[in-house]
């Protein structure tokens, strides 16, 4: 599917003519642990493991039957009542085990450094959040669990398939940081992109826009109807990326975001980065972004958009769980591609950034490794991914288990938009191999001052770029790239 962009000399010369005026502007960049402390941690041993069970078809990764499990869940836009669940599974399966440890919490790394650094880790992560752990830092200090066996054990609903062959595509190549070891088992399936309420475009009498000049012309019309055409979480804007990157990667190709993940030389000079960032920062320019954004929360700006001050968000498919107290029965949300810039983009209207997405991990250092990756296998049955699908209105990385159910326009929206994508599926890496990068420099440094107009585009691009060789030059941590 071509580019649908109605105004092709518009667009073409769009590009040029985005003016660029306000100041640059300075940020107090709040300071984040990436536990380089924890990772040179000595404290545990081997001998503080459990010993290991017998292995059979009804225990094929060989769980102690009679061990504890320690299980910490990220208290998010999924909420925890789906791990609750599965453990209630891991329970009923080793009815001689202690009732499975369950915490909850919005707080993983403050939470859990200190056990990193002790040496006494959880057993099973769910490392998400604004204080998700650096996963790029764990994986490269030998912090985590290669999950191989998990990968080879026999699928839960049935034994002739192994546990990868029940995975949606991508899944577990996300979990792989460099060759074959699986380090991290994403367990919800999120389709990145512009979230919107149909209900409200309905009101305009509009339909989602496919090229930015049709997107410009409808955020004219909301806003002469009191109604912004955008938002997002101010506060925490590598939120922006979520629709972004794949912006990025439909104008210039998706070896423009490889090299970005690769922290190539002058990747961020590339003309679609140029294109992408002029383009949202016209957003600002024209008075298009909700008043007091740059002040907002997830939580606070998702409610402004249910509230229907704004029409679009940038966000992931976890959204509908997490906006759902404040959303009214006949929003009718939906997600979007990015919008076409312009003719000469070079992937077609439909490109969508869709992976895996809520990571989990089971530390090195566990006490009952086999017991988490039981857990994980348990969670990747189809019963538990129908739970999990019905609980939050999300897909999971199980390969089905949607056959039966009703989907909302939300989760129907995005199993549309990955159809209609077909190969052209990005997955930028960034946001998990390089978390500092990502969240304190690109965004909050980066993206958030140029979205509330105190930087231009070209200056913003600047000082990315220098964040981003000062990461590829620093030897502390580790550095990947796409195989």
């Amino acid at each position: 599917m071509g580019s649908t962009s109605g105004h092709t000399n518009e667009g073409l010369g769009r590009r040029d003519v985005i003016k660029r005026s306000a100041a640059l502007g300075l940020i107090a960049v709040p300071t984040m642990g990436f536990l380089s402390s924890c990772a040179s941690s000595d404290g545990g041993s081997d001998d503080d493991k459990v010993e290991k069970g017998t292995k059979s078809a009804k225990n094929p990764l060989g769980v102690n039957e009679t061990a504890a499990l320690d299980v910490v869940i990220f208290n998010g836009g999924f909420g925890e009542q789906y791990a609750i669940d599965a453990e209630k599974k891991y329970n009923e399966a080793f009815p001689k085990a202690p009732k499975v440890k369950h915490t909850a919490t919005e707080k993983i790394q403050s939470t859990l450094q200190p056990r990193f650094n002790g040496g006494t880790p959880p057993d099973l992560i769910d490392n998400s959040g604004a204080e998700q752990m650096d996963m790029g830092v764990l994986v490269g200090k030998n912090q985590l669990l290669d999950l191989t066996p998990l990968m080879d054990a026999p699928s839960y609903d049935d034994p002739a398939k192994k546990v990868r062959d029940t995975l949606r595509p991508g899944v577990l190549e996300m979990g792989q940081f460099d060759g074959d070891p699986v380090w991290i088992m994403y367990y919800a399936y999120t389709v990145y992109g512009v979230w919107y309420s149909q209900t409200a475009l309905e009101k305009l009498d509009a339909t989602y826009p496919e090229n930015w000049d049709d997107m410009l012309a409808l955020c004219k019309k909301a806003k002469s109807k009191g109604i912004a055409g955008w938002t997002y979480p101010g506060k925490y804007p590598y939120y922006l990326p979520f629709s972004l990157y794949p912006f990025i990667g439909k104008i210039g190709g998706r070896e423009v975001l490889d090299k970005i993940d690769n922290l190539e030389p002058n990747a961020w000079k590339d003309p679609a980065v140029k294109a992408a960032f002029e383009a949202y920062y016209e957003l600002y320019q024209k008075g298009y972004v909700l008043k007091g954004t740059p002040g907002l929360t997830h939580i606070q700006s998702q409610t402004e958009w249910t509230k229907g001050k704004a029409l679009f968000i940038p966000n992931g498919s976890w959204v509908e769980n997490e906006a759902a107290p404040t959303t009214p029965d006949d929003f009718k949300m939906m997600v979007g591609a990015p919008s076409s810039l312009d003719s000469s983009d070079k992937m077609p209207y439909g490109t969508i950034w869709a992976s895996g997405g809520e990571p989990f991990i089971v530390p090195a250092k566990s006490k009952n490794p086999e017991g988490a990756m039981e857990q994980l296998r348990i969670m990747l049955s189809e019963d538990s991914s129908k739970n999990f699908t019905k609980a939050v209105k999300s897909l999971s990385a199980y390969n089905g288990g949607t056959d039966g159910l009703e989907l909302s326009t939300a989760m129907q929206s995005g199993v549309d938009v990955l159809k209609q994508a077909g190969d052209n599926v990005v997955n930028p890496r960034m946001q998990d191999w390089y978390v500092k990068l990502q969240k304190e420099q690109i965004g909050i440094a980066g993206l958030g001052e140029m979205m509330a107009g105190r930087a231009t585009p070209a200056e913003t691009i600047k000082k990315i770029q220098a964040f981003a060789d000062a990461a590829a030059k620093d030897q502390s941590i580790k550095h990947y790239k796409h195989q």
